[in-house]
């Protein structure tokens, strides 16, 4: 059987190239902060990141993995959790090491690139771009580009 080299490679953003715990832990911790509430720490918000944001900070909310918060504090928190995110969005997130050569690798060998991610389109584009790598991209499709996910 022959293999046929594909049309476009398709790459997610968070825990594939990006490291971006550090400033979802901070925007976490400060809105915690900013309700009166103890911070939970990087460590601690790395095992709550990967459902996206609504229910990272539900997780925080809980402080557990499973567990939904009272409705009327997550209407509070969550807002904060946005505007902080937005302010600190590429502010202490990483490419991982290897990722600007992988992905420069992959282009030199022909290869187009394509993003897709569950994170917002307010997030990726600033975060890709502040990372130097969104041109590498043909197309970014974040979790809201599409009105189905």
């Amino acid at each position: 059987m022959i293999m046929r080299k594909p049309d476009m490679i398709l790459i997610d953003v968070d825990g594939t190239l990006v490291d971006s715990v550090p400033d979802l832990a901070f925007c976490v911790d400060t809105m915690m902060a900013d309700l009166g509430r103890s911070p939970h720490g990087e460590g601690r918000v790395r095992e709550w990141v990967g459902n996206g944001v609504e229910r990272l900070v539900r997780r925080a909310l809980v402080g557990a993995l499973q567990g939904e918060p009272d409705e009327a504090d997550f209407d509070r928190a969550y807002p904060l959790f946005l505007d902080l995110y937005a302010e600190n969005t590429s502010k202490r997130s990483c490419l991982y090491p290897g990722v600007r050569e992988g992905i420069d690798l992959l282009k030199s060998a022909g290869y187009r690139l394509g993003c897709v991610t569950n994170k917002a389109a307010q997030f990726t584009e600033p975060l890709l771009q502040d990372l130097g790598i969104f041109d590498d991209f043909s197309i970014v499709i974040s979790g809201d580009t599409l009105s189905t996910k």
